[in-house]
């Protein structure tokens, strides 16, 4: 099957981040927990100013975009974050590595939407909610997950995380109806009534449901032939 056709990750996501966990994982991912009223100043979304890029992988090429913001805020108090609420746009992806109005274009934006992939005529948007912040020491470090090597092995989570993160994020990734707790790192800094976090990470697709082409099943295929579980995803956030 074509490339175009097999490629498909998510993302829309919501979220500052970054990578972390044993060396079997890629974001350390729990179960939903419960997310706690949080007081301070309440700093919306700067949607213009916000970047959530995408990449998925197969050994013999990869696939990259953007996934807009639409709506969101950040509470600050005492210099931290302390709680905060994403929406991203499922149907309003991207896809960079091609040109717009071509044929194979149009083939791989509709298998994404499919219900293959995010089924975004069932859920057209993804939110993340933050349930915890913690420091980053400097004993904390991000580790890798070792992965199929090929010519398009999926980039490791510590060549994505940011060069100095400040804090663990802890929240609820929804997509696909399906509710996970993700944690990692991220550079966050708060100056002049401006929040700003940038970070990268990686998370398995399958936790939420995106399964085909799952690299689990591949064992009696081609190695060119499967899809990683790896997505990477690099972001920049800004609220005010």
């Amino acid at each position: 099957m074509k490339l175009t056709k097999q490629i498909g990750l998510f993302v829309a996501a919501s979220m500052l981040a970054f990578a972390c966990g044993a060396p079997s994982e890629t974001v350390e991912t729990t179960e939903a927990q419960e997310v706690a009223e949080a007081t301070g100043q309440t700093l919306a979304l700067k949607t213009d100013e916000t970047v959530i890029a995408w990449r998925g992988y197969k050994p013999t090429g990869q696939h990259f975009g953007k996934i807009p913001a639409t709506t969101g805020e950040l509470v600050v108090a005492d210099g931290t974050i302390k709680g905060g609420t994403f929406t991203f746009d499922i149907t309003g992806l991207t896809i960079e590595d091609m040109e717009a109005g071509t044929e194979n274009h149009g083939k791989l934006f509709s298998h994404l939407q499919s219900a293959d992939f995010f089924d975004a005529a069932n859920y057209p948007t993804a939110t993340f909610e933050i349930t915890g912040v913690e420091p980053f020491t400097a004993g904390d470090k991000v580790e890798d997950k070792e992965e199929f090597i090929s010519e398009n092995t999926p980039n490791s989570a510590s060549s994505l995380s940011p060069e100095s993160p400040t804090h663990w994020i802890s929240g609820n990734l929804t997509m696909r109806g399906t509710t996970k707790n993700i944690k990692f790192p991220a550079a966050v800094t708060i100056a002049d009534g401006t929040v700003k976090a940038k970070a990268g990470f990686n998370i398995d697709r399958t936790a939420w449901g995106l399964a085909y082409g799952d690299e689990a099943t591949a064992v009696d295929k081609a190695k060119d032939q499967f899809i990683y579980n790896t997505v990477s995803l690099v972001l920049d956030v800004t609220a005010q």
